[in-house]
């Protein structure tokens, strides 16, 4: 029997009786309705942090982005675009960003001036904050506030993308001084404010346009969660849920559900510090031993695209010809040998994950797939707070995450430079190459765009050759809300602005 039947049968099998749970647990509960004005969203982690200049976690950064307002955004083609602020580069390492008026009341009343722009940038850069974000700001030498609406960034070298850099929600100074607690008591100028935090599962948001409040309710399991939504606990879900569950709301007519392709880019990733998985031989057995077609069909229901490397296909440096190590159990089980492990002499290693069911499921079926060549893999799940602490401090040998709202090629610096090891970056599986660096290094000199494209698209084959990471699929943004929610738009980033133009119809008893 192929290995993708087997993949099939292991879902199947848990298909009916999950169902049935379901089911159940709908029977026995009764309409709870909820009758007033607020939108509720349903989460399936809590944001770990409210305060940008710390948040690498997309939860966090979704609802951030709601809250802060940034100096500039990006458009659906990734093209860098003024929020805040307009720019022009005025020497090779100088950009002026000029303040417009729109966006510039803090929610506190503070206005917000070119000195904030600085205090939240120099805090960033201060190494005695420990910001994840320092690694990708390194190239800036100084920050100086012209006047309340000039923000000059002095640069170590010429950098073309350095107006997609500064990306970081802009804080009030003078509460930055007075070490503001932002963690759980955000202040930004977006045009969502920060109203409770009374729990870690229920944070409140309001809309400054029209009051409208905006609650978002953490609910860790996917049944739970779709069956509050049911009930009308809550109103809409994006992401995390299996596609049993999704089959199953589509025949329900209260629900719409929605799916658009996504960017979030999600993989594979390892210690190379250990001393088998540091092994490239050991790491392209795993590659070729994944039958990713299987696990998109069966697990995923469909919603999602092979990848080949962190940036999505259509990014002006993306590499489109790239998606990935072949299905390929023979070729995995050769590898294996040359490298000194059979049947008498098992590779084994643990595999990290949250316990969030979905991903739990995915690594189940990943484990199930290395067990067919001869590789015993150990899955260890956690609650999402220590589980994502392990991996910002290595504490793993191999792990599953995912990477959304990636727009600029500066993602391969913050994620595969050796100066990026955190917690000033993003480099959790200690990755050290010379050659990586020095290709970084080379496409940040270049002041052509696409002489920059053509040395991160080397970049990219070589590290599909080295597998620090193993890329496994984009995920397509899935929506599931009850049809009185309005005007909600999925955006391929998966992020969740959509909620500035819902609306909420209020059904009466």
């Amino acid at each position: 029997m192929s290995n993708v039947n087997l993949s099939g049968n292991l879902i199947k099998q848990n298909t009916l009786e999950f169902c049935i749970s379901i089911l159940f647990l709908f029977l026995c509960s009764a309409c709870t309705q909820q009758y007033d004005n607020a939108i509720r969203f349903g989460l399936s982690t809590a944001p770990v942090t409210l305060d940008p200049r710390y948040a690498t976690d997309a939860v966090s950064h979704r609802i951030n982005r709601l809250i802060y307002r940034r100096l500039v955004d990006f458009d659906e083609n990734f093209h860098v675009v003024p929020s805040l602020a307009n720019w022009e580069q005025l020497e090779p390492s100088l950009y002026r960003f000029t303040l417009g008026r729109e966006g510039r009341r803090f929610h506190n009343g503070d206005y917000l001036t070119a000195n904030d722009v600085k205090a939240t940038y120099d805090f960033i850069l201060d190494p005695a904050n420990v910001s994840p974000h320092l690694a990708v700001l390194s190239m800036i030498e100084r920050i100086e506030a012209v006047d309340d609406d000039t923000i000059d960034f002095y640069l170590h070298d010429a950098d073309p993308l350095f107006p997609g850099r500064v990306v970081i929600g802009i804080l009030p100074q003078r509460l930055i001084v007075r070490d503001h607690p932002f963690l759980h008591s955000p202040v930004g100028s977006g045009t969502v404010k920060f109203m409770d935090w009374p729990g870690e599962n229920n944070l409140k948001l309001q809309r400054l346009s029209d009051a409208q409040e905006v609650h978002f309710i953490t609910v860790k399991d996917p049944t739970v969660r779709v069956l509050k939504l049911l009930r009308g606990e809550i109103d809409l879900i994006q992401g995390d849920l299996p596609f049993e569950l999704l089959a199953w709301l589509k025949e329900n007519h209260d629900i719409t559900v929605e799916t658009e392709h996504g960017n979030t880019f999600t993989y594979l990733g390892f210690n190379m510090n250990n001393p088998v998985l540091g092994q490239l031989i050991v790491r392209q057995a795993i590659a070729c031993a994944l039958d990713r077609a299987a696990i998109i069909k069966y697990v995923l229901g469909g919603a999602a695209r092979k990848a080949g490397t962190l940036l999505p296909p259509g990014h002006w440096s993306g590499h489109p010809a790239l998606d990935g190590y072949a299905y390929n159990p023979a070729e995995s089980r050769k590898l294996l040998k040359q490298a000194g492990y059979d049947l008498n002499n098992p590779l084994r290693f643990t595999y990290k994950t949250s316990n969030n069911p979905l991903r739990v499921r995915l690594a189940t079926i990943i484990q199930y797939q290395l067990q067919q060549v001869g590789i015993s893999v150990d899955i260890r799940s956690y609650d999402w707070g220590t589980f994502y602490g392990d991996i910002k401090t290595g504490n793993f040998q191999m792990y599953s995450l995912s990477w959304v709202g990636l727009n600029t090629p500066d993602i391969f610096r913050y994620v595969f430079h050796s100066s990026s090891i955190p917690p000033t970056g993003a480099n959790r599986g200690r990755y050290n190459d010379a050659t990586v660096d020095t290709l970084i290094e080379m496409a940040e000199k270049h002041s052509n765009l696409q002489d920059q494209a053509n040395i991160y698209r080397k970049l990219q084959e070589y590290l599909h050759e080295q597998l620090p990471y193993i890329p496994l699929w984009y995920e397509d943004n899935i929506l599931a809300r009850r049809k009185n929610i309005t005007g909600y738009t999925l955006f391929a980033d998966g992020s969740y602005d959509g909620l500035l133009n819902a609306q909420k119809t209020v059904i009466g008893d």
